[in-house]
């Protein structure tokens, strides 16, 4: 059955989601733009659009492989797949393997300081409160989900964090950390949601330390279209 896009759904940063023939699927566009500081930065970057999902594609594919459930199904042109739809919680698991960003700062850590065993953090996502952190228990007594999500959600970021790290390391690209997020299909099968791009992880050359991630964006160091060309490139490397 041909696929075609109908009504839009919701708009968010960095996609566009839309309602299609298919009352399970959904047709998620990636756009030409980048944010920072919770969008408060907004910036129209040509190119971007299509270096996202063909990142996210390629590492959608990668966990698939791995028997990692996610939303993907199929790439539809150059910067639109089709993905199930799913329940999404509101919620953001952030795993970290090494210390960067706010935790240097808030814990006074040495700047890629190992972090062993890896770091597990939630937080609600709410634009109004900036994404506020929330623990387990806030969790719970909000009614958020239950426990037993919350240990699925720890078990497939664990399984996530284990295939990307050495998925990156086959291309010399250090996972510093990521974020993921969440959603039950209409089978109730939870799965990995969203997108997995240098948009929503960081990532450093293993030989140089140079940042390959939205880093260059938000800290105004380098050529965002570039850095997420060369994650591409790499990752292309693959068979």
């Amino acid at each position: 059955m041909t696929i075609q896009k109908l009504d839009l759904l919701y708009q968010g940063k960095a996609k566009a989601v839309y309602a299609t023939t298919d009352p399970e699927q959904l047709w998620i566009s990636y756009k030409d733009q980048a944010t920072a500081l919770n969008g408060k930065r907004k910036e129209a970057i040509d190119g971007k659009g299509a270096l996202n999902l063909h990142i996210s594609q390629r590492l959608f594919q990668v966990l698939a492989e791995a028997a990692i459930p996610t939303h993907y199904v199929r790439t539809l042109d150059a910067t639109s797949m089709l993905c199930q739809r799913a329940a999404m919680l509101p919620l953001e698991v952030v795993v970290r393997n090494f210390a960067s960003g706010h935790f240097v700062s808030k814990f006074h850590v040495a700047p890629m300081q190992a972090l062993e065993p890896a770091i597990h953090e939630l937080y609600y996502k709410d634009d109004a409160l900036d994404d506020p952190f929330i623990n387990d228990d806030q969790v719970l007594t909000l009614k958020i989900t239950d426990a037993r999500t919350l240990t699925h959600m720890r078990q497939l970021s664990d399984r996530v964090n284990a295939v990307l790290r050495a998925y990156f390391e086959n291309i010399a690209i250090t996972l510093v950390d990521f974020k993921l997020e969440f959603g039950y299909l209409s089978d109730g099968t939870l799965v990995v949601a969203d997108e997995l791009s240098p948009d929503n992880m960081r990532l450093v050359d293993a030989a140089t330390g140079d940042s390959l991630d939205k880093d260059v964006f938000r800290q105004e160091t380098g050529d965002l279209v570039a850095i997420y060309r060369e994650v591409a490139k790499r990752l292309d490397q693959i068979v």
